[in-house]
Order: C-alpha cells, then sequence, then structure tokens
C-alpha cells in the first residue's frame, strides 16, 4: 500500500523531469552538434509529450481537465527560452497558427460555462443571481480551487466595474451595507494615493529606466481600475437572507454563508471588539468603517476573504446600513431565545 502511495506521488515528477530533461539537452554540447533535430524533438516533448502524460496522469484524478492547458503553456514559454531563434521554426507555427486558436476556444468555452454557471445560480435562488456566485462555479470546474477564486475576482472586478452598469434595486430579504460607510471615501483616498505615487516614480523611474517606468504606470493604472470594480461591487452585491440560509457579502472582498440553524445569536453592536474571541470582520477595513451587527455561531466557519483567503470564526461583525430589518427578519425565521 506504501508502494503503491509513493508510486502515485512520483509519477507527478514525471512532467517536469521531462521539462529539465529538455533544459539540459538544449545547453548541452549534443545540442549544438545537431540542433536541427533536437530542436524539432525538445519542442515536440515540450510542447506535446509533457500535456499529454500529464493528461494520462490526472484524468482519474479529480484535478479539472483544463489544467493542461497551463503545461501547454508552460512548455512554450520553456521553449522560448530555450531553443535559439534560428531554430525555433516548429515552435513558431504553433505560436502563430495554434495559440491564437486556443485562445479563442479558451475565451469561449469560459463564456459559455459562465452563462450555464449563471443561469445555474439563477433558477436556485429566490434573489437575485450574482455574478460573482457564477464565475466561482465556472472557474471552479477549469481551475484549481487555489487559481478559481482569485479569476472569479479578478473577472467580477471587470464585470461590476465596466459591464454591469444597472443600479441594482434591493429585493425583498436584501440588505444594503454601502450607503452611509466610510468605504467609498477610504477607497478614493486609495486610488488617488496610487496616482500620485504612481506620477512621482514614474518620473523617478524614467531617469533609469523608460520601460520600467511604463511598467509601473500600467500596473498602477490597473491597480485604480480594481479599486473601481470592488467600489462598484459593494452595491451590487447585497447580504441576502433565504429561509434556511443567510449569506453575508462585501462586494467581491468577502463572503460565507451561514445557515440558520448554525446562528447562535444576532445583535446590534457597535462598541470595540478588540478582545472578542474568535472575531472576524466582514469587511477588510474593520475599524476604519466600523461595525453595528455581531453575529455569532454555534460551530467554526471560514470567511472567504479577497482572492479566495480564508478566515475561520466564531463570531463576525459586519456594518448594514439598516441593522434592525435584518436582526428582526432572523428573529422571525430563527429562535435566538
Amino acid at each position: 500500500m506504501v508502494q503503491q502511495l509513493n508510486f502515485r506521488n512520483l509519477i507527478f515528477l514525471l512532467p517536469p523531469a521531462i521539462i529539465l530533461a529538455c533544459v539540459y539537452v538544449a545547453g548541452s554540447p549534443l545540442f549544438a552538434d545537431n540542433p536541427h533535430q533536437l530542436s524539432a524533438a525538445i519542442t515536440f516533448d515540450l510542447l506535446i509529450s509533457t500535456p499529454v502524460i500529464y493528461f494520462l496522469i490526472i484524468r482519474k484524478r479529480s484535478i479539472p481537465k483544463t489544467t493542461v492547458i497551463p503545461v501547454f503553456i508552460l512548455g512554450i514559454i520553456v521553449a522560448s527560452i530555450i531553443l535559439p531563434a534560428e531554430h525555433q521554426y516548429y515552435l513558431s507555427l504553433v505560436k502563430t497558427w495554434f495559440l491564437p486558436l486556443l485562445e479563442i476556444t479558451i475565451v469561449t468555452y469560459l463564456i459559455v460555462t459562465i452563462r450555464k454557471a449563471f443561469k445555474k445560480v439563477k433558477q436556485s435562488q429566490a434573489t437575485t443571481p450574482d455574478f460573482y456566485m457564477a464565475a466561482k462555479q465556472a472557474a471552479d470546474s477549469f481551475l484549481p480551487k487555489g487559481v478559481s477564486a482569485a479569476f472569479a475576482t479578478e473577472l467580477s472586478m471587470i464585470y461590476y466595474g465596466f459591464i454591469h452598469w444597472r443600479k441594482h434595486i434591493l429585493q425583498p430579504h436584501e440588505f444594503s451595507y454601502h450607503k452611509t460607510t466610510s468605504t467609498r471615501m477610504v477607497l478614493g483616498v486609495f486610488v488617488f494615493l496610487i496616482i500620485i505615487e504612481a506620477f512621482a516614480v514614474h518620473l523617478l523611474l524614467q531617469n533609469y529606466s523608460t520601460i520600467a517606468a511604463w511598467i509601473l504606470t500600467i500596473l498602477s493604472i490597473y491597480a485604480c481600475f480594481q479599486v473601481y470594480g470592488i467600489l462598484r461591487s459593494l452595491g451590487k452585491r447585497p447580504i441576502t437572507l433565504n429561509n434556511d440560509l443567510l449569506t453575508l457579502k462585501y462586494g467581491v472582498m468577502g463572503q460565507v454563508e451561514i445557515p440558520l440553524n448554525q446562528i447562535q445569536s444576532i445583535t446590534e453592536q457597535t462598541t470595540s471588539l478588540d478582545q472578542v474571541e474568535g472575531l472576524v470582520y466582514l469587511s477588510p477595513f474593520k475599524d476604519m468603517e466600523g461595525h453595528n451587527v455581531l453575529i455569532e455561531v454555534t460551530a467554526p466557519m471560514k470567511l472567504t476573504g479577497f482572492y479566495g483567503f480564508t478566515k475561520e470564526f466564531t463570531r463576525i461583525a459586519l456594518y448594514l446600513d439598516e441593522p434592525k430589518a435584518l436582526i428582526d427578519e432572523l428573529w422571525n425565521k430563527v429562535d435566538l431565545s
């Protein structure tokens, strides 16, 4: 049994071993003596053999089959680095003809998968369907769990910031948390600081490297777009309550689903919670935003934060525009006496 388990673990070393072998051969004197034959062999091993072997390893496992794509992309990157430019004929053919086709296929697959997930979420929820949850479900189907949450977060920031312009009207059993807080001001100041810092650093770096200066500027602009998407997501993802589940959301930066039968207490609370054991804040801004509701659960749960990072808690503090509305409705659904 132990030998079988060891073999199952060791077999995952085969794809990286092939890649390392290709790197070694490309830098050896043998390659200098036979560049045409070995460049074709290396290209074949990196772009075909390695992804195929990886697929055979994972085909009966729970690992998404679409992870073969990153392995294929890695092969292209490695081949581009280790092969001399004059011996990249076959690699150039793949980049010119196959890679654009792959990109179109991935985008099409992504759109179709998200549409299906969005319809599924819409059918299963009594409240307004949630794009972030649909994107997360879709990403889980073709990306590792650690990557899917980050991917869904990035995609949702773009969606809420620049695609979904319609104002969200609160439905029954939905509760807002963004109208009366200082979050907008905090994020606005953050954007302002990014712009000022990016401008100053750009001028400084331009004396040494124009490319580095513009790379930093582009990254700063993208960071501003991200903050804008986060800001708009606050009003698009209200807290929701149905017959058996309370879903706490904070834009794309926080979410947890709490079964009603696991809620021990819910109270209005505005005093300091520094010494409270097992406490987390729904908002990543914590005391900068404040809180007016404290929920205690019967067993430890996990809050999913920005990019999928999790925190365990037994008590969670949050801010609501109308805290009494949620508390009264929960009291009607759950015996909290």
